[in-house]
């Protein structure tokens, strides 16, 4: 009888592969605290991600064959979640305590780019991640109102701001900080300082994931937060119609200039449902989401539908995956988060990028 021991347990774990990192679970440091008490072992796989889409898969199968150990009577796993530190680049300063900015963006506006970022904020949080979310859009900032986080002037503590909080997650947006009619009229320096306040002069605390959603087109605002800090990935919201797609390859070819990776691509509008018939309308066309997909090697992270509750959650401050979980519209948002935190691992787990400059 062979005797049950620590390397014949983690020898055993190797046969689960993680399918984005593509290395067994043991090389990559996600089995912790394993102990073994007579047949007793017990152990935690740590995974990069709260909102891991084969976490039940992964524990079934740790379980499965730890069990087949000859000596063993009972398992125990636990699964567990660190988002890893965002690997950036070099020459950028990270935020004090926030693991990875994702930028949400988008190349013109009404496509409901800050429908999506609020939705995945959420979606992240409802996951078990710390999420925060900055109302980049300084022209047009309607975050609180969709998040539901109200409009009071967020409190001060030792010189920072203090996030004003729902369903969640932390937010900051202009919004909160000026009468709520009066007009944004900011020029290029302005607007720099206003995206170097809320990166700074905010107490985030200890975040997984900063959500920032962006104005559309790639202006001011997009150019200062790639140069202040190491973004992780860029998030681009689409419709189906050639219209929005010619937008959206300027934002695509404008990270690549700024050295930010594309996470993916969201197609929201995607299609409606008729209540009554169940048939399906392609109103503003149909695969363009896809097709920017493959025109760039890009991830289609998600086709979003129409329908009444998400425009619903907008103006009631409900997102649509908090007001009506069940509906397609919160199930794509959820898988959305899923596949955003997929590939903000992967990109965490790449080695530092270093800009070197050829001035």
């Amino acid at each position: 009888m062979s005797q049950l021991t620590e390397e014949l347990v983690l020898d055993s774990l190797r046969q689960i592969i993680d399918p984005d990192l593509r290395k067994d679970i043991v090389t990559l440091g996600f089995v912790r605290d394993l102990k073994i008490d007579g047949g007793d072992v017990s152990f935690r796989i740590v995974l990069t991600t709260p909102a891991c889409p084969v976490k039940e898969e992964m524990e079934a199968d740790a379980d499965r064959i730890v069990s087949g150990l000859e000596g063993v009577t009972n398992v125990k796993v636990t699964m567990d979640a660190e988002v890893p530190q965002g690997r950036g680049v070099a020459n950028n300063v990270a935020i004090q305590g926030v693991k990875n900015i994702i930028a949400v963006s988008s190349g013109k506006g009404g496509v409901g780019k800050s429908t999506v970022a609020v939705n995945l904020a959420v979606a992240l949080a409802q996951n078990g991640a710390k999420v925060g979310l900055m109302d980049a859009d300084v022209y047009g900032p309607n975050v609180p109102l969709m998040l539901g986080a109200g409009f009071d002037q967020p409190p001060v503590f030792n010189g920072q701001l203090i996030p004003l909080q729902a369903h969640g997650v932390r937010m900051i947006s202009m919004a909160v900080l000026v009468p709520r009619d009066k007009p944004m009229v900011l020029r290029g320096p302005m607007l720099h300082g206003v995206v170097r306040q809320f990166l700074t002069d905010v107490n985030w605390g200890e975040l997984d994931y900063l959500i920032v959603d962006m104005p559309p087109g790639t202006g001011d605002v997009q150019l200062s937060l790639a140069q202040l800090v190491p973004v992780q990935g860029a998030v681009i919201v689409t419709t189906p119609q050639e219209v929005s797609l010619s937008d959206v390859r300027r934002s695509v070819k404008m990270f690549e200039q700024v050295h930010v990776p594309v996470l993916g691509v969201v197609e929201n509008m995607s299609y409606f449902i008729a209540p009554d018939t169940g048939n399906r309308y392609d109103i503003f066309g149909k695969g363009g989401g896809q097709k920017l997909a493959d025109e760039y090697g890009l991830n289609l992270l998600g086709e979003v539908p129409l329908g009444l509750e998400v425009r619903e959650g907008g103006d009631t401050g409900v997102p649509v995956v908090v007001g009506s979980p069940d509906s397609p519209q919160a199930a794509a948002f959820l898988k959305i988060a899923e596949e955003v935190a997929r590939q903000v691992s992967i990109e965490a787990m790449k080695p530092e990028l270093t800009i070197v400059s050829r001035a």
